[in-house]
């Protein structure tokens, strides 16, 4: 009998640990998300403006969930918007590497309609340097991308 407790204790414990484990499946969203957010950030800046969207997309819960963000970079490698990091807003990262030495803003400014960059990338709810894969789209003199973290 002292057996079958301790084997109902063990499995409800690991029960407990799948359900708030970070690690989780659920934790992460998925490429398919990532490029459905990126293609509402890039309506919503065609609908509204820059004077509105820019804003949304640096505060906005609409354009966050999870590890998903938007970030807008202009022509120039200027970071106009930023979901993760504020401190990148303004910043030029047009010669940013990646820890592999990619130079993936520069591969982002050259898309001329939509499509896909991988690079790493700090994972704001990990911390950890992790492989991205962003998409992206090309709204006149910007680009809006929302990037999935993958393993």
């Amino acid at each position: 009998m002292l057996t079958n407790v301790f084997r109902g204790l063990a499995a409800a414990m690991v029960a407990v640990f799948l359900a708030v484990s970070p690690a989780g499946a659920a934790e992460r969203a998925s490429v398919d998300e990532a490029k459905a957010m990126a293609e509402k950030a890039a309506a919503y800046l065609k609908a509204e403006g820059k004077d509105k969207a820019l804003p949304a997309f640096n505060g906005d819960a609409q354009f966050k969930d999870r590890d998903l963000y938007v970030f807008v970079i202009d022509d120039a490698g200027a970071t106009v918007a930023h979901g993760a990091n504020a401190n990148l807003v303004g910043k030029n990262l047009k010669e940013l590497r990646d820890p592999t030495g990619k130079l993936f803003v520069q591969e982002m400014m050259a898309i001329k309609d939509s499509g896909w960059v991988d690079y790493s990338w700090q994972n704001p709810t990990t911390k950890a340097i992790e492989p991205k894969r962003s998409y992206v789209v090309r709204v006149a003199d910007v680009v809006v991308g929302v990037g999935a973290y993958v393993k």
